[in-house]
């Protein structure tokens, strides 16, 4: 497996915490993984909770997997926060 993919609610918050958990736990137990993309493009609110999760998945990605980080469809609001977080040091944008 190349790439993996992740599609974000609308809602990217706190109440997602433990199933982006277990998709992170299950990721960072496969190998071979050389992309991994986060789609945000039904995403239309995210919280700074949201952000630390994106923060955590680039540190297990750093010290297990390895893979390119990209995310995907990020648009409005949602955009500007991630830019203002300074998620571009972590993340590709498409």
């Amino acid at each position: 497996m190349d790439n993996y993919s992740i599609r974000l609610p609308n809602r990217f918050d706190f109440s997602y915490h433990k199933t982006f958990n277990q998709e992170v736990e299950a990721l960072v137990a496969k190998t071979g993984i050389k992309e991994i993309q986060l789609d945000f493009s039904q995403v239309n609110y995210l919280d700074s909770s949201a952000l630390g999760m994106l923060v955590l998945l680039s540190k297990k990605n750093e010290k297990g997997v390895g893979a390119k980080l990209i995310i995907k469809g990020a648009h409005g609001s949602a955009l500007e926060i991630l830019e203002i977080a300074k998620m571009t040091k972590l993340y590709a944008f498409i």
